[in-house]
């Protein structure tokens, strides 16, 4: 069934497209992938070939999650393993196979050079028909598309297990801040933000800070008896998602009028709006006058927790300060569906659909 809006210069699918047919969607599939620090989303929708006119919501046929695919946090053959999985798993649901994509798109932690992009696309590559197209992209980029619509345009700042500040002009030029990592001082991120919380409890223990309520509640949630237990359970595995998983300690203890915790977030608050600050002025964002108007997409567990200690809120109103045209925006969809988009917004340039 050929989609009445293509305009006949994309090539149809080789193979008869009887998965796609049965949904009802015979331009085949795209599959969109958010790689974090944590785990990989994947979904499977419909591939529409009308530039920015998707529907809403965007039909999912598959979604699955894996585990992290960031090399720099698991290893290389951990990161390919869990791609495999996540989509022959959401291509399993949509009822698809992989002669039916028409598109791949995949934004993920630690793409931060040309050679971690072509090492990650060439995986892909291997994993389907030559016709398939693969755009793989920061995890911060898809990310951005999620609030856009798959459009390149403005910042975007991501506060999950790791943080980055990512922004495109009009012209496409692009900038970052963050999201180096964390011992190179992402200190906004769920991993920083835990990671001060623990040092702080150390500290307290041997008599170089401060009490604080970290020490009893950080305890309590890992079922340890002493600070000195601590040491132990952190080398064990040191890995950025688990020491991340305790920001709703620290968030819970700062509401509670702990004045360690509460300054850590703070810190952490103005850290991320300082990675925005840098990637719209280097773009010039906000115009020759500071008051242009632009999107600031905010992604990630960090900045959309909910909590009476809002870091989101926080962040905000920091950026607003600087830029009173920044428009905050939380995505209506996962950064898997902004990849999505992004690829169809790719496809259709380079294929000329209308």
């Amino acid at each position: 069934m050929r989609n009445p809006h293509s305009n006949g210069n994309v090539p149809k699918l080789e193979e008869a497209d009887d998965a796609t047919e049965e949904n009802g969607y015979g331009d085949g599939v795209i599959l969109g992938l958010d790689g974090g620090a944590t785990s990989t989303v994947c979904v499977c929708v419909p591939f529409f070939p009308y530039g920015d006119r998707f529907p809403e919501p965007i039909p999912i046929l598959g979604r699955a999650v894996a585990g992290c695919t960031n090399r720099n946090s698991v290893g290389e053959t951990a990161a390919k393993d869990s791609l495999e999985h996540v989509i022959s798993e959401a291509l399993s649901q949509s009822g698809s196979d992989k002669s039916h994509v028409r598109g791949v798109c995949l934004g993920v932690s630690g793409v931060n050079h040309p050679s971690d992009q072509g090492m990650v696309e060439h995986w892909i590559r291997d994993m389907f028909p030559s016709h398939v197209k693969v755009y793989v992209q920061n995890d911060a980029i898809v990310a951005l598309a999620s609030g856009t619509m798959g459009k390149l345009h403005g910042c975007v700042l991501i506060a999950g297990t790791g943080c980055i500040a990512y922004g495109f002009d009009e012209d496409g030029r692009e900038a970052r801040a963050s999201g180096a990592g964390p011992i190179l001082g992402d200190w906004g991120s769920g991993y920083g933000i835990s990671a001060q919380a623990l040092t702080a409890v150390i500290r307290a223990h041997d008599g170089r800070g401060p009490e604080t309520m970290l020490t009893s509640t950080i305890l309590k949630a890992l079922g340890l008896s002493s600070p000195d237990e601590l040491i132990g359970w952190t080398y064990a595995d040191p890995s950025w998602a688990r020491i991340a998983a305790l920001v709703p300690q620290v968030v819970s203890c700062a509401e509670a009028g702990d004045e360690i915790s509460d300054k850590i977030l703070v810190d952490a608050a103005d850290d991320l709006a300082l990675s925005v600050k840098a990637v719209v002025q280097r773009l010039g964002l906000c115009g020759k006058d500071g008051t242009g108007s632009f999107p600031v997409v905010m992604v990630g567990g960090v900045l959309n927790a909910n909590r009476k200690w809002d870091i989101g809120k926080e962040v905000s109103k920091r950026i607003n300060e600087h830029f009173p045209g920044a428009q905050t925006i939380i995505p209506k969809v996962e950064p898997a569906v902004g990849a999505a988009w992004l690829a169809m917004n790719f496809l259709t340039v380079k294929n000329d659909v209308s």
